[in-house]
């Protein structure tokens, strides 16, 4: 009997007028549509589909992350920064040696929570209460997991039982209860995290900051260890930034300023908006100056980036066209090794929407390492995250940690428009440090070789791992791999694409306002559609 290869799938966009809300985990996006149906607008769904995730998504965000945004409305596009800081505790003499990826050392203030209040205060429509009631039905009446959902947990359960530390073990009373396996559709559901999100409602996040919640947090950290105080909390604030952008084929990409690395997607887009790229994608000329264009940007990134309130990041020196022409004259037919820190990996959620009326955002929000920390407040369903390990720990370094100074952020949102500005629509690939090559790869397949928004997010991805190697999904397919490979690159064949990058796209037609849409085929993607 003769073997036949497996047809692809041809998956295609979605189209709707009303409104769109597109995610990782598909009871999210209906949480956000739901939103929009009552008569809210795309912020209001992104709140709600955000608040969603922190439940049915825990392996990647929760309560105790942050979240970076970018809101198109009323004909301009706002950049918020919802990170928060080290603690006034945490210096480089209480780190010691190395920081560690668990425990409390690198938790810093979670800004998620202050991020939702403030998006709600400045653009929402409907009650701030209402808007997180999907989350909160989630958490208290329970929802079967997703098939992707349910493989990540399955692995962090076994990672966390491999870290064997005692602050884990409200993590393991919350997220591994007694006769729960995570598997697709097992049921999980924890009354602490919705009497949590209730308190949230009820307060518009102030009890997160300077209330019950926060003072159950600064208990939690002084009976255990952790240096995160009450004080920390009630320190923080989001902060509202002006995007940055970078013009590439016709049209404008935005991404929120340091200190995040957005600015790594740009400065390598410079470079190749200077270059004659192949008509096709899958050229392998193309692939190789897309690679190194992109380990060009992120060498500035790691060597430059900071918190801006404590460095002077030359944001316009970075994206100037003479930057980008000084790094073009180190690209070659052969690849080369950038001489930076290799990226690690990380667990994020990445959102879309959009309504009638024209709004959009662009919304990303992470614990970081998956579930992030081990560290779960008990009572409260809170997992903190662990941004902190982003931290260098060379007090020379723009990114060397300070009490109070926010970390480099591997999250960042994006927007497309046009190049005279008019808004196209949003679009993000989380995971960690793939997030600014699936940004580039995305783009380029959008403005540059044409595709939808199913297209563009479906098409085989590589990734820049460190100095010269390179990983490439198995379906790029064997004669690309061994084109990069003859020119220098140090190509491995990945056939797990969990680690490429999982993302979401929106566009809306400038004449007709219709929306079109793709959602990640890496994940348990969902667009819901009005």
């Amino acid at each position: 009997m003769a073997f036949q290869l497996e047809t692809p799938v041809v998956r295609r966009p979605a189209y709707a007028r009303r409104g769109m809300v597109a995610t990782s985990q598909p009871l999210a996006a209906q949480a956000g549509l739901s939103i929009l149906q009552m008569g809210g607008n795309a912020v209001d769904a992104a709140i709600a589909t955000a608040a969603a995730l922190t439940v049915v998504e825990p392996t990647s965000n929760g309560l105790g992350g942050d979240n970076f945004a970018l809101v198109y409305s009323d004909g301009k596009l706002h950049g918020l920064n919802a990170s928060g800081a080290a603690p006034a505790a945490l210096t480089l003499d209480v780190v010691g040696g190395e920081m560690p990826k668990y425990g409390w050392l690198p938790v810093t203030v979670p800004g998620a929570v202050r991020g939702w209040a403030d998006l709600h205060a400045k653009f929402g429509r409907l009650d701030f209460a209402e808007v997180l009631q999907p989350a909160i039905r989630y958490a208290r009446e329970g929802f079967p997991l997703s098939p992707v959902l349910a493989a990540n947990w399955a692995r962090a359960n076994g990672i966390y039982k491999a870290q064997n530390l005692k602050i884990m073990a409200e993590w393991f009373n919350t997220f591994a209860p007694s006769g729960f396996f995570p598997r697709a559709g097992a049921i999980w559901h924890s009354e602490n995290h919705a009497r949590t999100l209730e308190l949230i409602a009820a307060t518009q996040g102030k009890a997160f900051y300077e209330g019950e919640l926060a003072e159950k947090i600064d208990a939690h950290a002084q009976q255990t260890g952790g240096l995160l105080r009450g004080a920390d909390l009630e320190a923080h604030r989001s902060e509202w930034v002006e995007p940055i952008s970078s013009e590439v084929y016709g049209h404008r990409v935005y991404e929120i300023p340091p200190n995040g690395q957005g600015i790594a997607a740009l400065i390598a887009l410079n470079v190749l908006g200077g270059l004659d790229l192949p008509d096709r994608r899958d050229d392998p000329d193309s692939l190789h100056l897309q690679i190194e264009a992109m380990k060009r940007g992120f060498r500035d990134a790691h060597s430059f980036v900071g918190d801006p309130r404590f460095v002077d990041v030359d944001v316009t020196g970075l994206l100037s066209a003479a930057h980008a022409e000084a790094h073009r004259q180190h690209l070659s037919d052969r690849a080369h090794d950038p001489a930076t820190y290799a990226p690690s990996t990380g667990g994020t959620v990445y959102l879309a929407t959009a309504d009638a009326e024209g709004q959009m955002v662009s919304l990303i929000q992470s614990n970081y390492m998956g579930f992030g920390s081990g560290v779960v407040v008990p009572t409260t369903g809170i997992a903190l995250h662990n941004r902190g390990h982003n931290f260098h720990l060379d007090p020379a370094h723009p990114n060397a940690l300070q009490p109070k100074k926010r970390p480099y952020h591997t999250i960042i949102p994006s927007f497309l428009a046009l190049a005279d500005g008019t808004p196209i629509g949003p679009f993000g690939v989380m995971g960690g440090f793939m997030q600014p090559q699936g940004h580039l790869q995305v783009v380029l397949n959008t403005v540059r070789y044409g595709m939808n928004p199913q297209q563009a997010l479906d098409t085989p991805r590589w990734q820049w791992l460190s100095g010269k190697r390179v990983e490439v999904e198995y379906a790029l397919g064997a004669e690309l791999a061994r084109a990069l490979a003859a020119r220098g690159h140090e190509v491995s064949v990945q056939l797990d694409s969990g680690s490429f990058g999982r993302g979401q796209m929106i566009r809306r037609d400038p004449q007709t306002g219709v929306l079109e849409g793709g959602t990640e085929s890496r994940t348990d993607g969902h667009i819901a559609l009005w």
